[in-house]
């Protein structure tokens, strides 16, 4: 799910006839003069921030004139959230305020329904008002044919106790707040609060909305990067991981930063998990041993060897980590060596300077591990493979043990030298990169190891050298699983002829600008 700050929620109620504050949202202290010198003072501060909980941080203010708000903008466009620095902030009207109300939909999902919940009392602590006062809040369940009806909801608000002349005028606005919930597609959209003004007006103070996952496509001008559910604007590494996901639906890959630029003083692992309740045991077994995970990673739901490739190739684009722990569920009915061959090719490229303990249970594990010990015995630091009867806590005794034997040496992020595919004189589309085949060199290729690790019989012989054996344009549909056994053959028993170029757009500009940095 998406969030949207409250300036952009407000934006949303505007366009379905609900009023909001006279307010404009600014990112710096001459465009929050701006704002203030056109509203007039006094004005309402807030920071934008998709976390809750604002005033309680010190986050919402009132500024009297231009020495307060000066102040005030600065000192909260240097706010720290979490790890979010605040980027925006809201100037807004004072209102005068003579009653608060909550009013809220979500969808109840059990029910598979849209649901009002409404309080006479306002919405702060609004579990403690309904048991305090529950005759103040009452539910209401939507029909999501016939859509919300003033007959249905006025008899509620009037056993909440609402003021008989507020019926017509409060029936209507919530009326109109569904509809923008239903028409910007969102899972939820709250009011804390809805407020009744000296003027009568009845305003919407406040404003929470989040956006379904599927929905994000019909609303571009939303301007949501990532339908997904974080308490901060998403990293650049975040989006860069985002767009791999979106562009490849095959398997699951979620990537999530808890620090930009971890401490090593920390102990940050990177972590690579496969499967929520797997990767959470991994997770507490990271945090038994006294470490911490940089990142969350998921990449399940049997995806390629190459989404696992640019998954690690993301994880180590992270600075400053001590290890990389990868452990899913165990039982995973993947087949792991599609994993392990991802693993092996973005650590060969790498030059992985960290120990690696990858826990790969599931289908195939020991023709995974194999693969591990195979190909990677000769990097400077140590690989180690494990399978389902190898426990998270056993595995990261074991990464604790590498770690301290690499003397604690952390994690220094590499540039990408990008391959000159002009030296490969065949090529052929897959679905996220190509293949490319240097002809000349596979001539003296006694093995042919590469048509022999083809166990999708994408590659054929032609005259002694190694050819598309399928329509290109299904090889680019997918057909060419991207499985990359036919690199790690022939580098390894052939003749260095085959490389599978598997772009990830932005991965080298952000390495480029966070090494200069």
């Amino acid at each position: 799910m998406a969030k949207l700050y409250e300036y952009q929620g407000k934006e949303i109620l505007k366009k379905y006839k609900v009023n909001i504050p006279n307010g404009k949202s600014v990112e710096s202290v001459d465009e929050a003069i701006a704002a203030a010198n056109e509203i007039g003072y006094p004005v309402i501060v807030k920071i934008q921030t998709w976390s809750t909980g604002r005033a309680a941080i010190g986050g919402v203010k009132f500024a009297n004139n231009e020495d307060e708000l000066r102040d005030l903008v600065t000192k909260f466009l240097q706010m720290k959230v979490g790890n979010y620095t605040v980027e925006k902030i809201l100037i807004e009207e004072k209102l005068k305020i003579v009653q608060e109300f909550f009013a809220g939909f979500i969808i109840n999902s059990e029910k598979k329904k849209p649901m009002l919940l409404f309080s006479t009392k306002g919405g702060s602590g609004i579990e403690e008002i309904a048991k305090k006062f529950p005759e103040s809040v009452f539910s209401h369940e939507i029909d999501v044919i016939k859509g919300l009806k003033a007959f249905e909801i006025i008899p509620k608000l009037i056993k909440a106790g609402l003021d008989k002349k507020l019926l017509n005028k409060m029936s209507s606005v919530i009326i109109n707040l569904f509809k923008a919930m239903r028409g910007s597609d969102a899972r939820s959209l709250e009011t804390n609060p809805l407020v009744l003004t000296e003027e009568g007006k009845i305003i919407a103070a406040d404003s929470h909305i989040v956006i379904d996952d599927y929905g994000v496509f019909r609303h571009k001008e939303l301007g949501i990067e990532i339908a997904r559910e974080f308490d901060r604007p998403p990293t650049e590494l975040e989006k860069i991981a985002y767009f791999v996901e979106k562009n490849d639906y095959r398997g699951t890959f979620y990537f999530f930063q808890m620090n930009e630029n971890p401490d090593p003083n920390d102990n940050p692992v990177a972590f690579h998990g496969a499967g929520g309740g797997g990767s959470m045991m991994s997770m507490d077994a990271v945090a038994k041993k006294g470490y911490k995970i940089a990142n969350f990673c998921d990449t399940s739901g049997n995806p390629p060897a190459s989404k696992v490739y640019k998954a690690a190739k993301i994880i180590l684009s992270q600075p400053n980590t001590l290890g990389y722990y990868a452990s899913g569920s165990g039982v995973a009915s993947q087949e792991q060596f599609h994993s392990a061959r991802g693993f092996v090719k973005a650590f060969l490229e790498e030059e992985l300077d960290i120990p690696a303990v990858l826990r790969l249970g599931g289908n195939s594990e020991e023709i995974a591990i194999d693969i591990l010990n195979k190909y990677l015995k000769d990097l400077n630091v140590k690989v180690s493979g494990y399978g389902k009867n190898d426990s998270p806590d056993s595995c990261m005794d074991k990464l604790d043990e590498l770690i301290k034997g690499n003397k604690r040496k952390s994690h220094k992020v590499k540039k990408i030298v990008e391959k000159d595919l002009s030296e490969y004189d065949y090529k052929f589309e897959t679905m996220t990169g190509s293949i490319n085949i240097k002809h000349e060199v596979c001539k003296d290729c006694k093995t042919k190891a590469c048509i022999e690790s083809c166990k999708y019989d994408v590659l054929k012989l032609d005259s002694e050298i190694p050819v598309l054996a399928i329509d290109a344009t299904d090889a680019k549909k997918g057909k060419c699983v991207e499985c990359l056994a036919c690199e790690i053959a022939c580098t390894f028993e052939g003749e260095k002829a085959l490389y599978i170029h598997l772009p990830i757009d932005g991965l080298k500009k952000y390495r480029d600008k966070i090494i200069k940095e």
